[in-house]
């Protein structure tokens, strides 16, 4: 494993690999088939008539789903961190942008996950937990030499910052 030098406590946001986009793309077009096997099954039970309003129904699901992988790209591009002084800003979400800050000292535990599809792309989510329940983040699409190295990081300031716990 080479050593991954891990981005200073500036205020510059870093984003996520590009190849999360294709475990995005991968789960949409994977999920956008299950309605055409319902269509194929009530076809075949019913002597090839399908009923019109589950016909359209069915393909109206297909049809947002593949609009939906249209902007796997652009979601994936607005998924970011930023390591500042005292906490880390976390950003997701293109029309409703969402930012959270985590201070370093409420960190209680920073955990990496690795799913089948994650880690044959050789990415990784690093899931942070606090003492509040709202502020479960996860910021996924890290190689996974960035997430080990973020992890211990954030491990590292957490210890330095307790804020009374």
């Amino acid at each position: 494993m080479t050593q991954q030098t891990l981005p200073e406590l500036e205020p510059t946001w870093h984003r996520v690999s590009p190849k999360y986009a294709a475990s995005d793309l991968i789960i949409n077009v994977v999920t956008s088939f299950f309605p055409l096997v319902v269509i194929i099954v009530v076809s075949v039970v019913n002597n090839g008539e399908v009923p019109l309003w589950l016909t359209l129904g069915l393909w109206a699901l297909v049809a947002f789903f593949l609009i939906n992988s249209l902007f796997a790209f652009r979601r994936v591009k607005a998924i970011g961190y930023m390591l500042r002084e005292d906490d880390l800003l976390f950003r997701r979400g293109i029309m409703f942008e969402r930012v959270i800050a985590v201070p370093y000292g409420r960190l209680q535990l920073v955990d990496i996950t690795r799913g089948p599809l994650l880690r044959a792309l050789g990415l990784s989510t690093l899931k942070f937990v606090t003492a509040s329940a709202a502020t479960g983040v996860q910021l996924p699409g890290l190689t996974e030499a960035d997430a080990e190295a973020l992890r211990d990081r954030l491990v590292a300031l957490a210890e330095s910052r307790r804020s009374g716990l």
